[in-house]
This record gives C-alpha cells, structure tokens and sequence, in this order.
C-alpha cells in the first residue's frame, strides 16, 4: 500500500522540462480540461431543458428561473481572483479537486430543494463556487504546458463544452420524461464527480533550462545595451562607456543579481509572496482594461441564447422535443468553430487579435438575425453561425491573456483571475435582463437584442485593445525628455573641456 502512494505520488508529482514541452504530460492535462469542460459549461448550457419543469413545479415566472444560472456563472466568475490566490498558494491539484467535490455536492442537493431560493444556494452558490475553482486553474496550467501549439491544444479540449451540449440535451431530455428531473439532477452530480479524478492529473509544471556559457554570455550580452542606456540615462551620464567600464558593469551585475536572494529582509519576503499570491498591477494597462471591457459586455451575448432558444422554437410551433435539438444543432456547429479558429491562429499570418474583432463583430449580426428569421429552418441557420462564432470566442478570449497584445504569458495567471471577475457582472445580469425582456413583452426574440447591443459594445472596447497597447505617449514623452538631459549634459561637458584647452593656449 506504502510503494502504491509514493509510486503515485511521483506519477503526479511535479513535471520538469528544460524547456515549454508543446507535448509531454500536456496531453493528459489536455484531456482533464476537455473533461472539466463537458462538466462545467457543458452542463450549465444544457440547463435550459429544464426551465418548463422549474416554472410549473414552483410556480415561477422565467426572470425568477433564470435567476438559478445568473447567479451560478456570477460567483464562478466573480470569485476567479480567489481561484488564482488558491492555486499559487495550495497549487492546481487540491484546488481543483475541491471545486469538483463542491460541484457534485451542489448538483445532487439540488434534488431536495423545495424553492427556487435554495436552488439559489445549491446551483447558483455551492456548484458556482466549485465552476470557478476548477476552470480557471485548469486553462492556466494548460497554457503553461504549450507554446506553439497552445491555440490548437487550447481550442480542441474547449470542444468538450460542444460535445457536452450536443449529448446533454437529448439525453437529459428523454432521462427526465423517464424518471424525472430530480433523479435526473442525481445522475448529472455523481457523473460531475469526475472532476476530481482530472483535478489529480494537473501536475505542476517546472522550467529548469539547460545552463551553457555561451548562452549565458549571449543572453547578458543581448540585454546589456539596453540595461546600460537606461542606467546612463538615470545617472544623467553622458552614455559614452568603454569596453572594460561594460565588462566591469557586466561582472557587477552577475554578482548583484546572484547575491539579491540572500539579501532580502524576512518582511520583504512576505511582501512578495503576497503580491505573488494576488496582484492588481495590471488595472493599471490601457489594453488589459479595454480587453477587460469586451469581456465584460461581450458575456451578454454568451448564455441567454442557449437559455431561451429552445423556448423560441417552441413559440415558433416546433414540437418541444424537436425543438431540444436546436442546442445540439449549435453545439456541432461549436465544435467546428472550435477546432477552425485554432488552426487559423497557429497559421500565424493574422494578428490573433484581428481574427477574434472579427469574429465578435459577425457575432453581433447573428444575433440581430435570430429577432428577424421565422420558421423551424431560419431558426436553425441562425443556430449554426452562432455556434460556430460562438465555438471562435469562446474558445480564444481567455487564453488571448497570453499574447503580448494584452498581457503576456508571464502575467496570465495574476490577469486571468481579474479578467473574468470583471465579467462576472454581466454574466448576473444578462440573463435576467432577458428573462425580463420577455416577460414584458411576452416574446422570446426580445431576450436577443440585449445580447445584440452587448455584443456590439464588446465589438468597440476590443478594436481599442491594440491602439492602448501601442500607443505609449507618455512613456514616448518621458524618453524625450531623458536624451534632452543627456544631450544638456554633454553639451555643457564640451563647453567646460573648451574653455581649458583656451585657458592652457593663453597660458
């Protein structure tokens, strides 16, 4: 028993690469995430089939149903930044692993409740809270495995979502005709136990690079104009240094930079592991706060149609089991746009950025198209460009972090967490805002136009996300302001050596 726990012990032990494997233990990661998908999201978009048995069972009108998802996708994405703190403290394996014990506790509770309001606590709080501490860490710690191919990698474990949506819905649908939606609620929860299994298969990821002379001194060498014009310009130096004054710059650097470990006080330590464990430094990025803004308007256009679609169809005179295949029509066309967009972006020849504005943008015409079309076939048209938009965004907004357009891979595991709190807000309030829209009016087209207008405002804060990303006036401003320093300095420096040498022809 004793050899069994440390033999997995090291199987699930740390992973260490000279280097970003694009491979290895990333695979296994991969398919914990394509697992974690169907469990998470997939499930969430298939909660629609449920809504007509809600209603008649407690007596509720749709604002008061959709409420149960509004607050679900509220406390996963608003408590994200949480999810970030767990992981860089306890790691992504424990964290993981919890958030799938809370999940299935959440989902099999749901079966006893006799209100909406404790549906409120069990699906929209518990499973909430264990949604957010297994996605995110997830997607993290697959990015880190994967450099070139993180966009295919990434966009095919998204696929999960899809294929969940496309086997959830009729399965469910004839589970609950046969036994009911409570049973069917016990069935979901032990099948989201899972989750703790792919929680184990995490491993952490280790970077140690093969050290060589030659590639320490390239490496120093490279960096050192750089280091040296910005100590010169600090000093208010004329920046003219000789050769032996560099090599005396490079030694004292080496040494500094190996000495600084031992040389940190007890408290600043503490400090830096605080900063490291939650870090709000990237509010202070015009790109991050633009990109944060998409997020934050484009979540309107990401749950409502999947939540009153089949309700539409049905309003349109397409039989209720009919009608259920609408989600799985867009979960297909979802696992296209999925796998599509990954192999456009890991094509290279496009700015990845340019490819989702792109994306965004026919997305808001989709939706406007879903209030317009009439008919089973319109309808189903509609269903398939959105899911294959809907497949493009949603498998690329997250891991877009990692580009250095917004923040970079280095800082994607501190910006990833504040990102989708920031979304969080409209992921509350888009689907009651349409469960209101249609209650008001009585016409389920009336849920679309508020996802339209979000995604349009979503289309116009990304198209801002590379000018705030490239256009550094201050910082231009500053530069400006330092060579004028250096040039006065020198200037006076020639004054002051020509007025000796006439001092010394006088003399």
């Amino acid at each position: 028993m004793a050899q069994w726990v440390f033999g997995m012990k090291g199987c699930l032990g740390s992973k260490v690469y000279s280097e970003v494997p694009d491979g290895g233990w990333g695979w296994i990661v991969a398919v914990a995430f394509f697992l974690v998908e169907v469990f998470t999201y997939g499930v969430i978009k298939s909660f629609g089939i449920f809504l007509k048995d809600l209603r008649s069972d407690f007596g509720e009108s749709n604002s008061r149903v959709s409420w149960i998802i509004s607050i679900c996708v509220f406390v996963m994405t608003f408590t994200a930044p949480l999810s970030s703190v767990l992981s860089n403290r306890f790691g992504f394996q424990p964290v993981v692993m919890v958030g799938g014990f809370l999940i299935s506790l959440g989902t099999v509770s749901t079966a006893f409740t006799s209100s909406i309001n404790q549906m409120y606590l069990t699906i929209g709080i518990v499973t909430g809270l264990g949604y957010c501490l297994t996605f995110l860490p997830t997607v993290t710690i697959l990015s880190q495995y994967f450099s070139r191919r993180r966009s295919v990698v990434t966009a095919m474990a998204s696929t999960g979502e899809s294929f969940a949506v496309f086997a959830f819905a009729p399965a469910f649908t004839a589970l609950k005709n046969c036994i009911g939606w409570r049973y069917t609620m016990v069935v979901i929860g032990a099948l989201q136990g899972i989750i703790i299994i792919c929680g184990a298969m995490l491993c952490p990821i280790v970077i140690k690079p093969k050290t060589s002379p030659t590639g320490t001194e390239q490496k120093n060498t490279s960096s050192l104009p750089e280091e040296q014009m910005q100590g010169s310009v600090s000093s208010g130096d004329s920046g003219v240094q000789s050769l032996d004054e560099l090599e005396r710059g490079l030694k004292s650097g080496k040494e500094q930079r190996e000495s600084e470990p031992l040389q940190i006080p007890p408290k600043q330590q503490d400090v830096s592991s605080k900063n490291k464990l939650l870090d709000l430094t990237v509010l202070k990025e015009g790109s991050f706060l633009c990109y944060s803004a998409f997020g934050l308007f484009a979540t309107l256009g990401f749950f409502a149609p999947q939540l009153y679609v089949v309700e539409l169809s049905a309003s349109m005179g397409t039989e209720r089991d009919k009608a259920a295949y609408m989600l799985s029509t867009m979960a297909v066309a979802e696992i296209f746009g999925r796998l599509s967009i990954g192999w456009v972006l890991n094509w290279g020849r496009i700015r990845k950025i340019f490819v989702l504005l792109g994306c965004v943008s026919l997305m808001c015409l989709v939706l406007v198209l879903f209030t317009v079309v009439n008919g089973f076939w319109g309808l189903a048209v509609c269903c398939v460009l959105y899911g294959f938009l809907l497949g493009n965004i949603a498998s690329t907004h997250i891991p877009m972090l990692a580009e250095n357009d917004v923040v970079g891979i280095q800082r994607m595991p501190l910006a990833v967490g504040v990102y989708v709190c920031i979304q969080s807000f409209a992921g509350l309030a888009g689907p009651p805002l349409g469960g209101v829209l249609v209650d008001v009016t009585q016409n389920y087209r009336a849920a679309f136009y508020s996802c339209a207008a979000g995604m349009g405002l979503g289309a116009v804060f990304l198209g801002l996300v590379r000018p705030a990303k490239t256009g550094r006036l201050c910082s231009r401003k500053d530069n400006r302001q330092n060579n004028s320093i250096v040039e006065r300095v020198s200037i006076n420096k020639l004054e002051e050596c020509l007025e000796v040498d006439n001092q010394d022809i006088k003399s």
